[in-house]
């Protein structure tokens, strides 16, 4: 039993000694503004006592420091009680904390987490990244609280975007390869997506021109035509089409695989969409038959969910072709039967929150089992200081593009200061990445996931401030010091003497002992930006003690040894935290 779950044991004895009340007991970290470690709230219990909040926490206070051997002091706050810890409990808490394991226990539940979710039209772009931190964050959160998670990708590789990158590439491309252009193979299919749209909107122009209005002139451009004649030749298997589909998806592929591999991100299983689209028709039969869908008088099946506050939807065509929600009941169905999760999480753009209110409505209207364990996980999109990101026209922000510039920030200003003049070439590399990746991934992840933001190249690679360099400096820091005490000789102790702490050193004790709990959260909510978050505390409260006590010139043994014992655990869980995060700690820097 930790400290918090004996003091809500010594309040809930207090509750029934003094009121002769019951119920759980819940706490709350004590705003920095107070003394105390721990608050409880009194309110609830007002109108139940009949008491004013400060009588009872003046009550609650007092018994508590006559009966509790964990609390010396407290104050009341309105109706809050805010209770400090005795000074004795500080080395029994840390001590405590040196024998955990630091593992969750297990849940025998399983979690598949959906992600990336590209389209073979174009490179991954800064909100693909976001995408893939939140995804890949996310299910090291779920695997670190005991959950069995499959990461799985469903790629868009089929439809009239994919058809027009196609005949782009036909008519402009003169057999042109990555190998030729001397660039990847997703930035090659990019390049003749935004060149269709180019050329499609000077087709438009020019039969406005003509007299057809904007509308019509969309329509009736050639290039359209020739890309929905395409999509059919590609449906009926057409041998042409194929053989070019396959090629360019090929280019595509690697281009997104080296990608991966250069942002640390994996999966389990990928799906693709043209092995898919065509699933979920039997599910609309089956919805039909039990009256859930419905059919209009041109042959298309709908289902009406104006019960739960939305509106008719289409769920197949007249002419019998798929919508997207067709191939989604169908994608999901398959997903379950191949891992039988208890829970299912989408990765996806809010823009998507509809979409996904309709599945999981229509799934439970068809009485499936796994509709209630499915949840989208939506995120708000990532701006520029310049606007918005648009894939047709070129202006989005290349994720391959990025990372370098991001590395060469990164060279640039860890250069500048001189720290790595020891380096070798090779690990001067690796640092440079390291700092790079974890000013993007934490950046992008220290916001909460609904949130949009606005993505700052130069504000994310600074040293100082809630960024992810800084959070690797600390620890780099840490690092040192425990360097310079193995040279001399000076092990870290596993257990410690109770010596007299600082507040700061307090502070540290308490905000270690929160890990655990910021992971849970992180887990309950899907939230990466919880565990970010704590990281940077504690990284800001070891910069505090730094700057107030030092570890190394401390003549007091038995202080010296706690100090060394409490940075390293603050480096481990530092290390930990931004693991969690996708995030790489250095050594030394």
């Amino acid at each position: 039993m930790n400290i918090e779950q004996q003091l809500q044991n010594d309040i809930s004895k207090a509750l029934k000694s003094l009121f002769d009340e019951e119920g759980e007991v819940s706490l709350q970290p004590t705003r920095k503004d107070f003394e105390g470690t721990y608050t409880f709230v009194v309110f609830p219990l007002v109108k139940k006592l009949r008491k004013k909040p400060v009588e009872i926490g003046e009550s609650l206070g007092n018994h508590l420091v006559e009966n509790s051997a964990l609390i010396s002091g407290f104050n009341v706050v309105q109706g809050f009680l805010n209770l400090v810890l005795a000074e004795s409990i500080w080395s029994d808490l840390f001590n405590a904390q040196l024998s955990e394991s630091g593992t969750f226990e297990k849940k025998n539940a399983s979690v598949l987490v959906e992600f990336s979710s590209p389209n073979t039209n174009k490179p991954l772009h800064l909100g693909h990244l976001r995408n893939n931190f939140l995804g890949a964050s996310v299910s090291e959160i779920l695997k670190a609280n005991g959950y069995d998670v499959t990461k799985v990708c469903l790629v868009n590789d089929r439809g009239i975007h994919i058809c027009k990158s196609m005949i782009a590439y036909q008519l402009f491309g003169n057999g042109e390869t990555p190998e030729s252009a001397g660039i990847k193979g997703d930035h090659l299919a990019g390049k003749y997506y935004v060149k269709f749209d180019q050329a499609y909107k000077a087709e438009i122009a020019d039969l406005m021109v003509a007299g057809q209005t904007e509308d019509d002139a969309k329509k009736n451009a050639p290039l359209m035509k020739q890309a929905q004649a395409m999509l059919i030749k590609w449906e009926n298997g057409d041998a042409e089409v194929m053989e070019l589909w396959k090629k360019m998806n090929t280019w595509v592929y690697d281009g997104f695989n080296a990608t991966y591999k250069q942002i640390g991100v994996s999966f389990d299983k990928t799906y693709y969409e043209s092995d898919t689209y065509l699933l979920g028709k039997d599910i609309v039969d089956e919805g039909l038959e039990k009256g859930v869908f419905f059919k209009k008088d041109d042959n298309s099946v709908w289902i009406d969910l104006t019960e739960e506050g939305m509106d008719e939807k289409l769920v197949l065509r007249g002419d019998g072709t798929s919508v997207y929600i067709t191939q989604d009941l169908g994608t999901t169905e398959l997903k379950f039967k191949d891992y039988d999760s208890e829970k299912a999480i989408w990765v996806v753009g809010n823009e998507q929150d509809y979409h996904f209110k309709v599945l999981f409505a229509i799934l439970k209207k068809l009485g499936r089992k796994y509709a209630e364990g499915c949840y989208h996980l939506s995120y708000g999109m990532v701006d520029l200081p310049t606007g918005k990101m648009k894939s047709r026209e070129g202006t989005v922000v290349d994720a391959d593009d990025l990372v370098a510039e991001m590395i060469a920030t990164a060279k640039a200003s860890t250069e500048e200061k001189g720290k790595v003049d020891s380096f070798t070439e090779s690990e001067k590399e690796e640092l440079f990445e390291m700092l790079a990746l974890g000013a993007l991934k934490y950046f992008l992840l220290k916001v909460e996931p609904k949130k949009r933001m606005q993505f700052n190249p130069a504000e994310s690679i600074d040293f100082q401030g809630n960024t992810g360099p800084f959070i690797q400096y600390t620890h780099a820091r840490i690092k040192s010091i425990l360097r310079k005490a193995a040279s001399e000789n000076i092990t870290t102790p596993s257990k410690i003497e109770a010596v007299e702490m600082a507040s700061i050193e307090t502070d540290l004790v308490y905000l270690l002992g929160e890990y655990k709990n910021s992971v849970d959260k992180a887990a309950a909510d899907f939230a990466p930006s919880i565990v970010a978050n704590y990281c940077y505390d504690l990284a800001k409260t070891f910069n505090s003690f730094y700057g107030e006590l030092s570890v190394m010139n401390e003549t007091d043994l038995a202080k010296r040894d706690f100090r060394l014992a409490l940075i390293q655990q603050v480096a481990q869980t530092l290390k930990n935290g931004m693991k969690l995060l996708g995030i790489d700690v250095p050594e030394r820097m």
